[in-house]
């Protein structure tokens, strides 16, 4: 009885001791836990680093007033810095709150800008109605103007067409057959029927002018 005692209780010492290593999934596997807790690292105020501004071998990051308000801030009077060097001078002091006022204004600041950015907003709003309006007011113009556009080309093509369908019968009448309008011969029968074409009106032109002089008589003379 006292055996069997003794031996649950080892069972269940040695149970809690693995415990801390090792862990059970709900699947049943084993699963290995860490359980290392490392100690923090304690502060050495009895001999601190404190570079040699003046030594070569110290780097230039190190010589900086950020890394001297750095080993103020983690030494305090034992880095052996002059808190009063650690403030900003008068241009540096400057320049920050510059940044801060352009970065952070004040509320009214805000306020002015933000009434400034609407107004210009609406403005640029009105402008783009404005220019919406006056097309919007031109539109039957130019749906008219594109119709007649329209038109104008249609009858252009028709043309265009009867005028190479006539071409084609002239040059079945003298040819006696039909031709590729691509042919060589057939281009330079259509620039001599332009030709004859262009002198015939001139010619037209040129009498219905010497027509309307002729109607209109001698100038009668200015009384003296």
């Amino acid at each position: 009885m006292a055996a069997s005692v003794l031996c649950r209780r080892t069972v269940s010492v040695s149970f809690r001791a693995s415990s801390c290593k090792h862990a059970f999934s709900p699947g049943g596997f084993l699963l290995q836990t860490a359980c290392y807790n490392p100690k923090p690292l304690r502060l050495n105020l009895k001999d601190p680093y404190i570079p040699e501004k003046d030594s070569e071998n110290t780097p230039e990051w190190q010589k900086s007033a950020k890394y001297d308000r750095k080993l103020f801030g983690r030494y305090g009077s034992a880095s052996g810095i002059d808190p009063a060097s650690l403030w900003p001078s008068h241009a540096e002091l400057d320049k920050i709150i510059a940044e801060e006022n352009e970065w952070h204004p004040p509320l009214e600041v805000m306020l002015k800008n933000i009434e400034a950015r609407e107004k210009e907003e609406a403005e640029k709003r009105r402008e783009k109605e404005k220019i919406i309006a006056a097309n919007m007011a031109k539109m039957p113009k130019m749906v008219a103007d594109w119709r007649r556009e329209k038109r104008e080309a249609k009858q252009k093509q028709k043309e265009e067409k009867a005028r190479r369908e006539k071409l084609l019968a002239e040059a079945r009448e003298r040819f006696g057959s039909t031709m590729d309008p691509r042919s060589p011969k057939f281009l330079e029968m259509v620039a001599e029927i332009e030709k004859e074409e262009k002198k015939k009106k001139k010619l037209l032109k040129r009498r219905q002018k010497e027509e309307q002089t002729a109607g209109a008589g001698p100038t009668p003379a200015a009384p003296s």
